[in-house]
């Protein structure tokens, strides 16, 4: 039971190393290979357990820890900044990692049952089962997939898939090589004297695919839309560094934001300014007359445009957390988060009970329509996303149905100063610097703590500013045109190839077994 529970965790840490830099791993780096480590020892495991509950509880034991090891820092906005006391606080994250880890428990014990005698058989049915809980974790419930496998994969051999496959793709071809990798080497069931046959099997198909992924051609698609020569669009990122515990504060953390980002926007001389998630923490009609009158004015000529993080709305039509555009000679953009956070940004059914017990502001928001249109500017369409939203890659590929109105560029405003100097953010960014691979699209990131950054279309970071500092991020980033594979066919069908390909892996499964007179088991 303790080497699936240490499994789990180090899962976890492979979405993004939390620790000092150690045998090449920097902090905050993903690590692939950790995590094809921790689904393998899972898999062996499975694969000596006698009984589908037995594989149940290993699957739910590796979940929970690799799920309380991955997002604990929910913790802090909890307790720290929502008041709730420390012992409910941890039984709140406990309770969602376990209630969640319940569909990597019927996953596990489903394999027990179903796995067949063959390795290929086996990755095959691990690998649909692994993702299958992995999509239901992304879908029911509102989703929250924060940490799923592929991640780990953003600077690994596997990265050029991304184009193709997404991260969901990423994480099917990692369970499938290290359940083959097991199965052809510690299947409990495999006579010793196929030992070294069954190594040298598993090398050679290992180092195929590998070599066969690395060799991939880019996974852009272009046609002949749209591919008009442009200038670099100048940017600048802001980071106001205003401490969560005063960020609502009127008498200190508002009046220091409104003097900070006032300022900036002020003496910029960029063509764009982005302002973070809420960088304005109230209505506009609650900010001073005159400061935001002489906002409004200063983008309504001239040569330069902003987008502000700030709610929008009233009592009446209720509340959005928006992104607000402004720029010379248009009426003001408006983007409206889609994707809302359970909790912080809305209310689920019977459970204002638990929202009484904390202070958090601003927590129950209206939905913003899917797929809205992008921030035009200077020849570049902009497509905004608010805080976790990019953790939802089919969502923002409802926007590239067409290659002639797709988004140029991606923007993501944050505020994860909820969570502290955690390990949070740098598995924030591996997440956005993913969406910038599948897309191919370059990525600006303005956060209120950190990581604000420019992130290129092959997903590296070309800018950064240092975390947990208040500054400017200036950079020249050029929009990208052209449409991925992936893009393609997400933006059309969404997961539903998924969800296909995984309920076909297990009706096969339930088809062979009703063949075998002795399954594995």
């Amino acid at each position: 039971m303790l080497s699936v529970i240490a499994a789990g965790y180090a899962h976890a840490l492979s979405m993004a190393w939390p620790f000092a830099s150690v045998g090449g791993l920097a902090t905050g780096q993903a690590c692939g290979g950790l995590q094809l480590a921790s689904l393998a020892v899972l898999v062996w495991r499975l694969q000596r357990s006698a009984r589908a509950g037995q594989g149940a509880l290993l699957g739910w034991l590796f979940a929970t820890a690799m799920l309380c090891g991955t997002f604990w820092w929910l913790f802090i906005s909890l307790h720290v900044y929502g008041g709730l006391p420390a012992a409910l606080a941890v039984l709140a994250v406990s309770a969602l990692a376990a209630s969640l880890a319940l569909y990597y428990a019927a996953a596990a014990s489903l394999y027990v049952w179903l796995a067949p005698r063959s390795a290929l058989g086996q990755a095959s049915v691990f690998a649909g089962l692994w993702l299958l809980a992995e999509l239901m974790r992304v879908k029911l419930f509102t989703g929250f997939p924060w940490g799923e496998g592929g991640y780990a994969h953003i600077d690994g051999w596997a990265r050029p898939l991304a184009g193709w496959v997404g991260v969901h793709g990423l994480t099917l071809l990692a369970a499938w090589t290290a359940t083959l990798f097991v199965a052809l080497l510690l299947n409990p069931r495999s006579p010793r004297r196929n030992l070294n046959r069954s190594a040298a099997m598993a090398c050679v198909i290992l180092l195929l695919l590998a070599f066969g992924v690395s060799t991939l051609p880019p996974a852009v698609l272009t046609t002949a839309a749209d591919k008009a020569e442009r200038p670099p669009l100048s940017v600048t990122l802001l980071q106001g560094n205003i401490p969560q515990d005063l960020k609502f504060q009127p008498g200190t953390g508002v009046l220091d934001a409104l003097r900070f980002y006032g300022a900036q926007m002020e003496q910029v001389k960029t063509s764009l300014v982005v302002l973070p998630e809420t960088a304005f923490p109230m209505l506009p009609e609650q900010i001073p007359g005159a400061y935001w009158k002489a906002v409004k004015s200063h983008f309504a000529s001239g040569e330069q445009a902003a987008l502000i993080g700030i709610p929008l709305g009233s009592n009446r039509d209720g509340y959005s957390n928006s992104v607000l555009g402004l720029k010379p000679g248009a009426s003001d953009y408006r983007y409206d988060k889609h994707h809302l956070v359970p909790f912080g940004e809305f209310v689920p059914p019977f459970f204002h009970w638990f929202i009484e017990m904390m202070e958090i502001p601003l927590g129950d928001f209206n939905r913003g329509v899917l797929a809205q249109t992008p921030f035009e500017w200077r020849g570049e369409r902009l497509a905004l996303n608010i805080c976790y939203e990019d953790l939802f890659g089919e969502e923002m590929g409802a926007n590239f149905q067409e290659e002639a109105t797709a988004p140029t560029l991606l923007v993501n405003v944050s505020n994860i100063a909820w969570f502290g100097n955690t390990v949070a953010i740098d598995q924030h960014l591996n997440i956005s610097r993913m969406r910038a691979l599948e897309f191919a699209r370059p990525m600006l990131r303005a956060t209120n703590t950190g990581a604000t950054v420019v992130i290129d279309a092959q997903g590296r970071v070309t800018h950064a500013l240092e975390r947990h500092t208040r500054g400017t991020l200036v950079a020249d980033v050029q929009g990208a045109n052209g449409l991925t594979l992936h893009a393609r066919w997400v933006s059309r069908f969404g997961l539903t190839p998924w969800w296909v390909l995984c309920f076909a892996i297990v009706v096969l499964a339930l088809l062979a077994r009703r063949r075998q007179a002795q399954p594995l088991v």
